[in-house]
C-alpha cells in the first residue's frame, strides 16, 4: 500500500525538523510505500496566511493528522491501515 504524507513547515523550525525525522523513521519501518512531501509555507503567501505559526501541520493521505508534534504510534497505525 502507498501513502502520502505532506508536511507544511518553514525554515528554522525545530518542531518541523522533529516531525520530519519522526515521519522518516516510521516510514522506513513500516511495510508500505510512503511519499513525504515538505511544503515551505513561507514560499506561498496564501499558505503563510493560512498556517501562520501553526507548523508543522501534517496531512496523511490528504487528511489532517498532526499539528506541532507527530505522535509516532498514531502515525505508525495510520500507515499500517
Amino acid at each position: 500500500m502507498a501513502h502520502e504524507v505532506t508536511v507544511y513547515s518553514r525554515e528554522a523550525c525545530h518542531l518541523c525538523d522533529e516531525a520530519i525525522e519522526t515521519i522518516e523513521r516510521v516510514a522506513a519501518d513500516v511495510d508500505a510505500t510512503v511519499a513525504i512531501e515538505e511544503v515551505d509555507v513561507d514560499e506561498d503567501p496564501e499558505l503563510a496566511a493560512e498556517y501562520g505559526d501553526r507548523v508543522p501541520y501534517v496531512l496523511v493521505d490528504g487528511r489532517p493528522a498532526f499539528k506541532f508534534r507527530v505522535d509516532e504510534s498514531e502515525l505508525r497505525s495510520a500507515l499500517a491501515a
